[in-house]
This record gives C-alpha cells, structure tokens and sequence, in this order.
C-alpha cells in the first residue's frame, strides 16, 4: 500500500493549480476575489455596490441624494435662479419698457429671456413690453411697404407709430415704477 490518499476513479493528481473542469457530479464554482470564494450577496457588509447604488456611508455623488431626503426647493440649490425682490421685480420691469424706446424689442426681449424665470411681475411686463414692439416692428415694415407703394406719401404713417413707441412704453414704465400691471391697448399677443 502506498502513503498517499486514495482518490476516487477520475480524478486527476493535483499539482497545486485548479483544475479547468470540475470534478464530475458537482457544480462549477467561480472563483471569487480571495481564494475561490464566492462575493457577497447584494446588501451584505463588504457587498460592491451596482450601477446606481452607494455605499453605506458614502457621501452621495453628482444626483445622488441620501435615503429619506427630500430635493431642495429650486430657489436654494446653487444654479437655480431665486426669486428677486418685489423692488427688483419693478425696476427690471420699468428697464424693459424703457429700453424699448432705444432698443425697440431687444431690450424687453434680452429681460424677459433673462430675468422671466426669477418673478412673475418681471415675466409679464416684459412679455407685455416684448409683445408691443414686435407689433411695432410689423406695423413699421408695413408702413414701409406702404411707403415704396404710393412713392413716399405712405411716409405720414410714421409719426403716429412714433407716437405710440414713445407715449405708451413712459406710460408703462411709470405703471411699472408703481407695482401696477400696465397692459398696451395696441399690441398683438404674440408671446404667451
């Protein structure tokens, strides 16, 4: 008899190194990270978090917020625009009315692109502003048409649009100064 175990039938000597096919009759295992064994399952201490999950303890990464947490309200979040004051709301309102007079309808377009998410006193009369002159644009290139077509005499159409693009925007900027909603008895609502 010999020193060594006896071995069942087909097994092969082992020489140290795992062999590449199981022995017959048992599952196949995975080696696991330290010695064949197996990781642990999801949820046990020492477990890799998936896609998507955070370690326990870990501060939570970009999106990620902690269990129970609720989202922060939009206006304390850093890149989220707060909400202006009742005063700032009145001057960015009167800005837009009045920059209308130099700019025609850039200046109410330029605040209400800018400023329409930070108050709704700011959105509406810069929406009221921006509506105005765009009607103002069109009535000026008709009135340019009209011009060409009578050979200049359509030209005494300019000075009541003129009129109105200085009367009305003094008016709402005054309105606007105030706190009050000041809307443009001439103007196609083209913005809602």
């Amino acid at each position: 008899m010999s020193d060594q175990p006896q071995r069942p039938e087909g097994e092969q000597p082992s020489s140290g190194q795992p062999s590449e096919q199981p022995p017959a009759g048992q599952p196949e295992q995975t080696p696991g990270p330290v010695g064949g064994e197996q990781p642990p399952a999801y949820g046990q201490p020492g477990a890799q978090p998936s896609y998507g999950q955070q370690q326990p303890g870990a501060q939570p990464g970009y999106g990620q917020q902690q269990p129970g947490q609720y989202p922060a309200y939009q206006g304390t979040q850093p890149g989220y625009p707060t909400e202006m004051s009742p005063a700032d709301q009145r001057m960015w309102a009167m800005l837009a009315h009045l920059g209308a007079l130099l700019f025609s309808f850039v200046a109410p377009l330029i605040v209400y692109l800018v400023q329409k998410d930070r108050g709704i006193y700011v959105r509406e009369q810069s929406r009221e502003a921006l509506n105005f002159n765009i009607t103002l644009v069109i009535a000026y290139v008709a009135v340019s048409v009209i011009t060409v077509v009578t050979f200049g005499i359509g030209a005494l159409l300019y000075l009541p649009l003129v009129a109105l693009n200085i009367i009305f925007p003094i008016m709402a900027a005054v309105a606007a100064n105030k706190g009050e909603n000041y809307r443009y008895p001439i103007s196609w609502r083209l913005i809602s």
